[in-house]
């Protein structure tokens, strides 16, 4: 199995998704240099076994090969990418057919606590799972299976590459 993880920020999600996946790949993207410098760290030894690569890289522009990805994962990072549509057309070019792409997002873009970060982090946007099905749609996704916890502001959104 063949999973990147897209905005992998220190690396820790890669690492679950490696212990979670004992026979996958795990290939962690992020923009940040210093997020790209701790992912390396916190992941040296699947990296040293050839488990893990981590890799500087623009979601709008993936320099992926296209078709390999079994599954794509984005925790708590598409609110930083810029143009929602171009970023996922970008995932779906490099999901194998039939591969999924999960986001999961602790804002469902309406919570007030989360939308004052807007206001002061630049380049953010919280986005609602209904904007968030729209974008996939357009960039080629399909059975889009939104769920939303009951308690709190968090949501997953799951899409599958036809």
């Amino acid at each position: 199995m063949q999973i990147t993880d897209l905005g992998c920020g220190g690396g820790r999600n890669a690492g679950e998704l490696l212990r979670k996946y004992p026979n996958a790949k795990v290939t962690a993207v992020d923009y940040s240099v210093l997020s790209v410098e701790k992912a390396k760290e916190y992941n040296k030894n699947e990296i040293a076994s050839g488990r893990c690569t981590v890799m500087q890289g623009d979601v709008s522009d993936l320099k992926l090969p296209a078709g390999k990805y079994d599954l794509a994962t984005a925790f708590e990072t598409v609110y930083f990418w810029p143009g929602l549509e171009k970023c996922f057309a970008q995932v779906c070019r490099v999901l194998k057919p039939g591969g999924w792409f999960m986001i999961c997002n602790e804002s469902d873009g309406t919570d007030s606590v989360s939308l004052k970060y807007e206001k002061i982090i630049e380049g953010m946007k919280c986005h609602t799972a209904e904007e968030l099905e729209r974008a996939l749609t357009a960039a080629g996704f399909t059975d889009i299976q939104k769920g939303h916890h009951p308690d709190k502001p968090w949501i997953t959104v799951l899409a599958r590459k036809a």
